[in-house]
């Protein structure tokens, strides 16, 4: 019963994570504000940083199976 816990959970962090780094990377390629009212730099990069996070995270996960 725990695997169905893991691979719900690595599935819905490598999406989530997955999906943040292409939005971000869109967002830097169209040279569009990732957030607004914060640095350029610093939003997208802490973007980044959090959809490489979750992605590790997912694929913790699955290794868990």
């Amino acid at each position: 019963m725990e695997s169905v816990t893991a691979v719900f959970a690595g599935t819905a962090f490598a999406l989530f994570g997955v999906a943040l780094l292409i939005w971000t990377g869109a967002r830097t390629i169209l040279r569009a504000p990732v957030a607004h009212g914060v640095s350029p730099v610093a939003s997208t990069a802490l973007a980044t940083l959090f959809g490489v996070l979750f992605v590790v995270l997912g694929v913790w996960c699955f290794t868990r199976v």
